[in-house]
């Protein structure tokens, strides 16, 4: 940082002490002078074919490194990622979204500049009621401390904020002053040894004790912690299909994904007949609980949630899931012996038979074949997201989906955030044929920087999630050659496949060539659906018809 830091050289700088590398965006002209800086310092500029590509390859980036960016222009930009960072908002994901604006001096008598929207700060008013944190950077004198309230409750809240830059504020010489960062309020000590004392009582005594762990566990990044309960206790462990891979799915104690009548009979029964439910920054959504067909009894839960701990009825305000988990691990709770717990299903072998055309069941069981430790799978809303469920992940937190926000679009982009915060990783890319109509031109993007993911396209010729709640030609889309895609491109290698023989040339010939991406495009029949996705719909038809 220079000896006089300007707004944006600061901005720029405490980015990257919170270990930000890339930033994604579209520029435009209101936020020219700001890419510039960016240019010439030591972020990457990742440019996406749509701002809200951006927002999805940002809110994926924070889901995997802690931290992500999006930098657009004024409104027109900016606007376009208000649904991204709605989903980073429902989603606990940290995402930092930097809007250029008008100059503070273009603004005097009202004009009507372009991309402008009823008043000035019309983009600021949607983007307050998005985030936990925002402000317009129009003080040279409080810019360093607005620029670090903001990004200190990003952090510490795991949820997007909004950082308006006018542009002829982005050259100006801020003026330093003291802003040290105020640590989080540490809870009452006295409340603290008294919840976990009542909590460890309620284990102890409880004859089959269950961990129901949640997103927030992967927001907060207390995965180590979680597996030091799980293997200190050998309590048997579960997620929601909002954490699914929140710990290694092979391990002997994992019992696979909670959500009520729409999951697996035994997993439902035995944590419904647990008489201690131990749920850990679990998001209470209709998705998460099965479309509220869960039977958790609230006197038998004990819940720690980034804001709150409940033990049964008894509530303790301003204890939170970061400081309840690691002193109930200190605790010790007493070690058991597993009983007879449910596991996932062993993924059959699968061999391809010539010219069988292919199905969903088919499709997911060979590609739960297909993951290794190096796999991240990234699924969007849909049959790729719920026959997903079943998949076997083999290292925490490499599954990734928007389980509770649901907002087509999100796989394609978030794989150039996923590869770009996690080089060592190569993402499996599962979309259905609606969502990659709306984004599966950041393949673009994938090309032009090098990546390489596996892109793996349902094609049932419409929104397969829709037709059995309420069908009609409404969910019927055109049907795109997807496979063709690549070649429209100039970049990666497209395959077209409509039996499993075909299916299986095409994966292994994705698996020996990392040069580039994949488009490996399934033909399924339109009323083919995983068990998971039939229930789901079954029961949101009622709501739908009623």
């Amino acid at each position: 940082m220079p000896p006089t830091p300007t707004i944006a050289t600061y901005l720029i700088h405490r980015l990257q002490t919170l270990g930000v590398r890339h930033v994604f965006g579209v520029p435009g002209d209101y936020v020219l002078g700001f890419y510039k800086a960016l240019e010439d310092s030591d972020l990457d500029v990742i440019n996406t074919c749509d701002e809200q590509g951006a927002g999805f390859a940002a809110d994926a980036y924070a889901r995997f490194n802690g931290l992500g960016v999006v930098c657009v222009t004024y409104c027109v930009g900016g606007l376009k990622v208000a649904n991204t960072t709605a989903q980073a908002y429902a989603e606990k994901s940290p995402v930092v979204v930097i809007s250029g604006a008008p100059g503070m001096s273009e603004r005097l008598r009202n004009p009507l500049l372009h991309h402008k929207v009823r008043d000035f700060d019309t983009q600021l008013k949607v983007f307050e009621q998005l985030t936990v944190a925002a402000t317009v950077l129009d003080n040279p004198q409080t810019a360093a401390r607005e620029i670090d309230r903001v990004l200190n409750a990003a952090v510490q809240h795991k949820q997007p904020v909004y950082i308006e830059l006018p542009r002829d504020m982005v050259n100006a010489a801020i003026i330093m002053e003291p802003h040290p960062a105020r640590p989080s309020p540490e809870p009452d000590p006295v409340a603290l040894r008294e919840a976990v004392a009542e909590a460890l009582e309620r284990i102890n005594a409880a004859e089959r004790p269950v961990i129901l762990a949640g997103e927030e566990i992967q927001r907060s990044g207390l995965q180590n912690e979680l597996m030091r309960l799980v293997e200190g206790s050998r309590l048997p462990v579960a997620a929601t299909i909002l954490s699914k891979s929140v710990v290694r799915e092979d391990h002997p104690l994992y019992m696979g994904v909670y959500m009520g009548a729409m999951g697996r009979r035994e997993v439902s029964d035995y944590i419904e007949g647990s008489d201690c439910v131990l749920m850990l920054g679990v998001f209470m959504t209709d998705v998460n609980l099965g479309i509220f067909t869960a039977q958790l009894d609230p006197g038998r839960v004990i819940s720690a949630t980034g804001e709150r701990l409940s033990v049964r009825y008894h509530a303790y305000d301003g204890i939170g899931l970061g400081d309840f988990l690691p002193a109930l691990i200190a605790a010790k709770p007493d070690r058991r012996v597993p009983g007879d717990i449910p596991h996932p299903p062993t993924p059959p072998e699968c061999f391809p038979v010539p010219d069988k055309p292919l199905t969903v069941r088919y499709l997911f069981e060979r590609l739960n074949q297909f993951l290794d430790d190096s796999v991240a799978v990234l699924a969007d809303p849909g049959d790729a997201m719920f026959a997903g469920i079943d998949m076997t992940i083999h290292c925490a937190s490499e599954f990734s989906s928007p389980a509770y926000y649901t907002s087509l679009g999100y796989a394609v982009p978030a794989a150039v955030g996923v590869q770009l915060a996690r080089p060592d990783l190569r993402p499996l890319v599962l979309v259905g044929d609606g969502a990659f109509q709306m984004t599966g031109m950041e393949l673009s993007t994938v090309a032009r920087f090098g990546l390489n993911p596996i892109v793996v396209v349902l094609n049932n010729e419409g929104y397969g999630t829709e037709r059995p709640m309420l069908d009609g030609r409404f969910n019927d889309i055109l049907n795109w050659r997807y496979s063709d895609v690549p070649r429209v491109l100039g970049a990666g290698r497209g395959y077209e496949t409509t039996t499993e023989d075909e299916l299986e040339t095409a994966l292994l010939a994705a698996r020996a060539d990392r040069s580039t991406f994949h488009v490996i495009e399934v033909h399924l029949a339109p009323d083919d659906r995983s068990e998971a996705l039939h229930r789901l719909t079954a029961a949101l038809a009622e709501r739908v018809r009623s």
